[in-house]
């Protein structure tokens, strides 16, 4: 009886587990008239926008940095780093902290919608057309019940270059 019980264990485990790996967590957020999403485990918080420190000859895309509980994180504005036009920031206004390969960052984004649970064969590879090395950082487009949702591969947005010029801020 005890046999069972333990494969019985193994078994709901391996089903949970399973399951976890069909389905995947994404925190969405807009960016002008794109909705854009990321794998909930690389957001650590979302904070409204507070006064970010100008850092003199940091890349145009860094907005500057910001103490957050005592460490010194840099700030990305994520229309600059995507080539959008810019736009004043209001109440909406978000930043959301990231974990990117073991450096924190932020960035600001026009607002977080949700955290969304998606079947992983709602995302498709990203379409022929965004094959330029500008759009090399999106992992799939997600199609949702009346919109796209872009989904973004975090380790791509920035290139090593980049991410080490940042942790030098």
């Amino acid at each position: 009886m005890a046999n069972t019980e333990a494969m019985g264990e193994i078994h709901v485990d391996s089903a949970a587990k399973a399951g976890a790996e069909e389905l995947l967590q994404l925190v969405s957020f807009k960016i002008g008239e794109e909705e854009f999403g990321v794998d909930i485990l690389k957001v650590q918080e979302i904070n409204r926008l507070v006064e970010i420190t100008k850092v003199p000859r940091s890349p145009d895309f860094v907005e500057g940095v910001i103490n957050l509980r005592g460490k010194v994180i840099p700030i990305i504005d994520l229309r600059k780093r995507f080539m959008m036009e810019t736009k004043e920031s209001d109440k909406d206004t978000r930043i959301v902290v990231v974990d990117i390969e073991g450096q924190v960052m932020g960035m600001v984004v026009d607002a977080v919608s949700e955290v969304l649970r998606l079947p992983k064969d709602t995302i498709e590879p990203p379409p022929e057309i965004a094959t330029s090395i500008d759009s090399e950082y999106i992992q799939g487009v997600a199609k949702l019940e009346d919109r796209l949702l872009i989904f973004l591969d975090l380790s791509k947005v920035f290139s090593e270059k980049e991410r080490q010029a940042l942790a030098n801020i």
